[in-house]
């Protein structure tokens, strides 16, 4: 189920690592599996974020009072939601470039890191990874951070993301004359990073923020990373800033509400998102740039290189990291991600008004913008829907008739809340539109006289490439009707979606940072307009 080891390391196979003997034989990771995959259950109904990274170092005298694993275990628990499938902490005393610590496996977070596990990763740094993967990957051997030899010593490295020119990328390696077992995107970039480019020079060591930055220009997107390497991690966002990664600062306890600015730093941590830094005792700092290379060491934090993306290109941060994937007590772009939901339900509330006599949402993911969408309507919000917090994925299928009931299992109705009521129920997206029909039947079933669907995005029409499981074409509803067609397959009074222009606006509401040239997302998943162009322009 999981593993613990001192060194769970895989050797290079490039020339400059140092190593002659192939890696063929001894890193095997399954077919990468592409994103249109197919559901892995019948609970499957939406989309899955792929993964979750974090990092952390101690400031100061080593070693420190700090316990490191703790930190990256409890960051990763508040990243629990970007991937349930695997998780992995990596950890290093900063004095030995050939040790490290490992413990990974299959499972949830709190499941994995006991007593005895937390034991084996003493150290001054660390990084771990939460995961989630397509069905045919789901597999110990893929479970991150990846860890690899070089002749400077191991290296470890988790990523949040795709390469959506993994095969252009792949040509480039194997012309090199390097073995590739795998269609692994972990093993690209770790054969990448140990391989020194050449023109550069080492003569006094590896130079690892020019191996990262020849590796950004190898491949454009879609990645987040935090590579370890003895004494140092190192956080990297691509160069259209796709895939969401922050810092913060790890201050005094005492400090409680006050400055972090004013606080000597105790250590630093690098996230996928901020919303675990005030559990770990941590203060949200900045966003790591576009295409920065961000390097973390006991002294603090500096810039070592920023790889910029052509001029003619825009950034293409993920939308649905607002929308869906995100916690809503995260940081993005210097506004609280609870805030922009709030405020997609207040564009919606003017772009679909409804006469109603109560707003209410699909428990959580809709509650923000059901707030937002009750202000701006004049209406009161009401919650008609109690979740069951104790059904999982493995829950065992009902008979046929109770199959027909679909989401009792999950919900249960507030019937004085809806009888005789019209009700706007807000939801934050439709993938396949298997959930929101049971659900309206559940609501009518109790007394609702009305059902009006508000989605507080636009719809779905395209596959995602980047590091998202959105279902293939086929399977998005919106692909097969539109909204009044869906209204009459779920049994709503009314359905209609949020715009692409007013979720755009909505995002942009609350922004600090209104620099268009550092503005800019991605709505490949609405548009079809992927950042990159099509993965057949990419060679995929």
């Amino acid at each position: 189920m999981d593993s613990s080891s001192t060194s769970s390391v895989a050797p290079c196979s490039l020339n400059k690592c140092g190593t002659s003997e192939s890696c063929k034989n001894r890193m095997v990771f399954p077919e990468k599996q592409y994103k249109e995959v197919q559901p892995k259950g019948n609970e499957v109904t939406g989309m899955t974020c792929e993964c979750g990274v974090f990092g952390a170092i101690a400031c100061g005298e080593w070693p420190s009072q700090i316990d490191i694993a703790q930190v990256v275990c409890l960051g990763l628990v508040a990243l629990q939601h970007r991937g349930q499938e695997s998780a992995g902490i990596v950890t290093s005393d900063g004095t030995s470039s050939k040790k490290m610590n490992v413990h990974k496996g299959m499972g949830m977070i709190n499941n994995l890191f006991n007593d005895d596990a937390m034991k084996t990763l003493k150290g001054n740094l660390g990084i771990g990874h939460t995961r989630y993967s397509t069905s045919a990957a789901s597999e110990m051997v893929n479970c991150q951070p990846f860890v690899v030899h070089t002749s400077h010593g191991a290296l470890a490295i988790a990523h949040n993301g795709e390469l959506v020119n993994c095969e252009q990328l792949r040509r480039e390696v194997l012309e090199r004359g390097v073995g590739l077992s795998t269609h692994s995107d972990s093993e690209l970039i770790a054969q990448s990073l140990c391989c020194a480019p050449d023109d550069i020079s080492e003569h006094d060591g590896p130079n690892w923020p020019a191996r990262i930055r020849h590796f950004m220009t190898l491949a454009p997107l879609s990645y987040s990373l935090v590579v370890m390497h003895k004494d140092k991690i190192y956080a990297v966002r691509d160069s259209y800033g796709n895939r969401p990664l922050c810092i913060g600062k790890i201050v005094p306890i005492s400090l409680g509400a006050g400055k972090p600015e004013d606080a000597q730093a105790e250590g630093w941590v690098v996230s996928s998102e901020s919303c675990g830094f005030l559990s770990i005792g941590a203060r949200y700092v900045r966003e790591v740039e576009p295409g920065e290379i961000v390097e973390l060491t006991r002294n603090g934090f500096r810039t070592v290189d920023i790889v910029e993306r052509p001029d003619y290109k825009r950034m293409s941060f993920c939308i649905f990291e607002y929308v869906y994937f995100a916690r809503a007590d995260s940081i993005f772009e210097g506004q609280m991600v609870y805030s922009a939901r709030l405020q997609c339900g207040r564009e919606l509330a003017k772009e679909s008004p409804v006469d109603a006599d109560i707003v209410s949402s699909v428990p959580e993911s809709g509650t923000a913008a059901a707030h937002g969408y009750a202000r701006q309507s004049n209406l009161p919000f009401a919650e008609v829907l109690c979740k069951n917090r104790y059904v999982g994925r493995t829950f065992i299928q009902p008979s046929t008739r109770l199959r027909k009931l679909g989401v009792a299992k999950k919900f249960g109705a507030l019937s004085e809340n809806v009888s005789g009521k019209r009700i706007v129920l807000i939801d934050d997206s439709i993938v396949r539109g298997n959930t929101i029909g049971p659900i309206i039947k559940l609501l009518k079933d109790a007394g609702a006289t009305e059902v009006h669907i508000r989605i507080a995005s636009p719809p779905l029409h395209f596959p995602c490439y980047m590091g998202i499981n959105i279902p293939t074409r086929e399977e998005l509803i919106a692909n097969k009707l539109n909204p009044s067609q869906l209204a009459d397959y779920v049994g709503a009074d009314s359905l209609s979606y949020l715009s692409v222009e007013g979720l755009v606006k909505a995002v942009q509401h609350n922004k600090t940072q209104q620099n268009p040239i550092k503005a800019g997302y991605c709505t490949a998943c609405l548009t079809g307009e992927y950042p990159g162009g099509l993965p057949e322009e990419l060679s995929w």
